[in-house]
C-alpha cells in the first residue's frame, strides 16, 4: 500500500488548510504516501510538520492571470516528472496542469472540488474572467469521472452541470472529548476566509447594536474593506482582526468563543449552495451560531438545532439575533446542548470512511 503515491495540489497556504490537512493525513493513515503541493509566497512562513509530504512550488507574481499561469506552468512540469499514481485537483484553479500531466503520463486523476468556482461573486461579477473559469471547468471536469466535494447540494450541481456522479465528503471536524470550558469573557467568532460576499457589510454595523466584541480569524479579498468598515462605523474597539491564525490557536479561539459566525451573501450559487468548515468547527466545541438559512444548513439544523437561522442578513437582523443568543439563556443552552448531539453524527470520523473508499474502489478499477 505504502508504494500508491497521490499528489494533491491547491493554491492556499499549506499551513492553514484545514480540510486538506484532515484528507491527506486520512489517507496517509489509510496507508498511502501523499504529497500536498502548493505555492510560496514572499510572507509564508515556515511549514508545519505533518504526517505527509509538503512541497511549495515558487512564484513570483502573487495574484492575477500571471500568478495562474506561472504556477500552472511550474505544477505542470512538477506532476509531470514526479512519481506518483493518482494525481487529485483541488478546485478549478489546479484543474489544468493536473489534467494535462494525467493525460499525457496516464495517471488516474480526482476532482476535489471545495466549491462551484465558476459561480463565486468575484469571478461571476467579471464576465472575462468569468468566461475562462467557465471555459476550464467544461473542458476538464467532464474528464475528472473519479470525485467528491463537500455537499448534496454541490454533486447536485455537478450533476447538472458536468455530467458527473461526486461522491459527498463533508467538511466535518475531528471528534475529540469535548469539556466546555468557562467563558469568563463573551465574544463573536468569525473565522474563515474574509472575502466578499461573507456579509461584512451587515455584520460590522452591526455591531454598534451588540454589547460584545467580535473576533475575526482570516484573511481574503474583503480583509481591509472589513478594516475600514470598523473605523466608518466607529466599532474598532469591539472588532478585533487577527488576521490568518494557525490551526492549533484558531481551535483555542473556537472553543473559548460564545457565539459563531456562518453568513453569506445570495450573490453567487457558490453562496447559496455551501457547507462551511466554521459550520462543523462551532459546532463541534459547543458553540451556538448565527447561520444564513440555505439548504444545508436548513437541513442539518432541522435534525439538530445548533443555529438561529437567518434569511436575510441586514445589520438590524444581525443584531436582533446576537442580542437575542447572548440574553436569552434557555434558548443558549438548548442551542449549545444540541451542538453535543450533532457532533456525534457530524463528524470527520464518519467522513472520512467515504474519502478513503472513494481512493480504494479508484485504485481497485
Amino acid at each position: 500500500m505504502a508504494s500508491k503515491k497521490i499528489i494533491c495540489t491547491v493554491t492556499n497556504d499549506l499551513n492553514y488548510d484545514q480540510r486538506m490537512i484532515r484528507i491527506c493525513t486520512s489517507l496517509v493513515n489509510a496507508g498511502y504516501d501523499v504529497t500536498l503541493v502548493g505555492f510560496k509566497r514572499k510572507k509564508s512562513k515556515l511549514l508545519v510538520a505533518r504526517p505527509f509530504k509538503q512541497v511549495r512550488l515558487p512564484i513570483i507574481a502573487e495574484e492575477g492571470k500571471i500568478m495562474y499561469f506561472q504556477y500552472w506552468l511550474f505544477l505542470f512540469f512538477f506532476l509531470l516528472f514526479r512519481r506518483a499514481d493518482v494525481l487529485c485537483a483541488i478546485d478549478l484553479d489546479t484543474i489544468l496542469p493536473v489534467y494535462y500531466a494525467s493525460k499525457i503520463t496516464g495517471r488516474k486523476k480526482v476532482y476535489d472540488a471545495h466549491e462551484i468556482f465558476t459561480d463565486l461573486k468575484e469571478v461571476i461579477s467579471r464576465p472575462a474572467v468569468h468566461k475562462m473559469w467557465t471555459w476550464i471547468g467544461n473542458h476538464t471536469v467532464p474528464n475528472f469521472p473519479t470525485g467528491y466535494t463537500i455537499g448534496d447540494c454541490y454533486a447536485d450541481e455537478f450533476r447538472k452541470r458536468y455530467g458527473v456522479s461526486y461522491g459527498v465528503v463533508r467538511n466535518a471536524t475531528i471528534l475529540k472529548p469535548l469539556i466546555i470550558p468557562e467563558k469568563p469573557e463573551k465574544y463573536i467568532l468569525y473565522q474563515g476566509w474574509v472575502n466578499v460576499g461573507r456579509c461584512f457589510e451587515q455584520l460590522i454595523p452591526a455591531m454598534q447594536f451588540v454589547d460584545c466584541k467580535l473576533v475575526v480569524c482570516g484573511e481574503g479579498n474583503f480583509y481591509k474593506e472589513a478594516q475600514d468598515l470598523a473605523s466608518k462605523y466607529n466599532v474598532t474597539k469591539k472588532v478585533i482582526y487577527k488576521g490568518y491564525v494557525p490551526p492549533e490557536q484558531l481551535t483555542q479561539y473556537t472553543r473559548e468563543a460564545t457565539i459563531g459566525i456562518t453568513l453569506f451573501e445570495d450573490t453567487s450559487l457558490s453562496n447559496r449552495l455551501s457547507l462551511a468548515n466554521r459550520f462543523f468547527d462551532y459546532m463541534h466545541y459547543g458553540v451556538p451560531q448565527l447561520c444564513i438559512n440555505y439548504p444545508e444548513y436548513e437541513v442539518i439544523n432541522q435534525q439538530f438545532e445548533v443555529a438561529q437561522l437567518i434569511d436575510s442578513p441586514t445589520p438590524e437582523s444581525i443584531a436582533k439575533e446576537l442580542n437575542l443568543m447572548l440574553n436569552d439563556e434557555q434558548l443558549y443552552t438548548r442551542l449549545q446542548q444540541n451542538c453535543l448531539l450533532a457532533r456525534e453524527k457530524y463528524c470527520w470520523q464518519e467522513e472520512e470512511k467515504k474519502l478513503v473508499a472513494i481512493y480504494a474502489q479508484l485504485f481497485a478499477s
